[in-house]
């Protein structure tokens, strides 16, 4: 634990350090932002829930951008094989580089809460979809960081791991789409629909939490980090 805490604090202060953070928030804050008033001007209610929408396809498309360099840029510049030599399990180099892009992905979210504030300044929304809303945010937004830095173990070069984490997760997010297409093979259509990335969304943004939505996303996460540990496990035998 030790080891994933001094990782995870190391990864934050490159963050911050660096523009990668400061230009993905503000891409994200100026975009959420546009669609937040986007909505609310159109739809004259006090909701946000024409907003998670939008927002959950644009951590689709950032969430790569902010993994590419964890593993990418450490095996470019030949660090990667000494954090591996040094007594620290590869599972710890894993979750400490993960959960500091979810502290970076946290940290962007708390600052649209003022799109809420808004909404009880000026209005009377139900509580209940806002807070499940950002659970669902913040759950794709987990699953997608773990897929892009699995993508980002697998080559050292960084835009390389940025395409291929984002390639993946269109693939699983446009699976719910193609679902349209095979109407009439019903459990094929719900295999598609419960395999995708965004068909697990709509109860959550409708304040409904479902059990098989938190497994679904939290199962997700948790197999894009086993295969990141074994690609690192690999590398020892190269």
């Amino acid at each position: 634990m030790r080891n994933t805490l001094a990782i995870l604090k190391k990864e934050v202060v490159g963050y911050f350090t660096s523009p990668m953070a400061y230009v993905v928030a503000a891409v994200f804050l100026v975009l959420s932002g546009l669609f937040f008033a986007r909505y609310v001007s159109s739809a004259q209610i006090a909701s946000l829930r024409g907003f998670f929408q939008p927002a959950s396809f644009l951590m689709i498309l950032l969430a790569p951008v902010l993994t590419m360099r964890l593993l990418a840029e450490e095996q470019k510049l030949g660090t990667l094989e000494l954090l591996l030599t040094a007594p620290v399990r590869d599972v710890e180099v894993v979750l400490g580089k993960f959960l500091a892009s979810l502290a970076i992905l946290a940290v962007m979210l708390v600052l649209t809460l003022y799109y809420p504030l808004l909404l009880f300044w000026f209005g009377d929304p139900d509580p209940g979809p806002l807070l499940t809303g950002y659970l669902s945010l913040l759950l794709l937004g987990a699953s997608a960081l773990a897929v892009g830095l699995l993508a980002s173990s697998l080559t050292s070069n960084q835009i390389v791991a940025a395409v291929l984490g984002l390639g993946i997760l269109l693939l699983f997010w446009l699976l719910g789409l193609s679902a349209s297409m095979v109407e009439n093979l019903p459990l094929v259509r719900d295999a598609l629909i419960y395999i995708s990335l965004g068909g697990h969304l709509t109860d959550l943004v409708n304040g409904v939490i479902d059990t098989k939505d938190l497994v679904y996303y939290l199962s997700f996460a948790a197999v894009a980090l086993f295969l990141t540990v074994r690609s690192l496990e690999t590398r020892r035998w190269r």
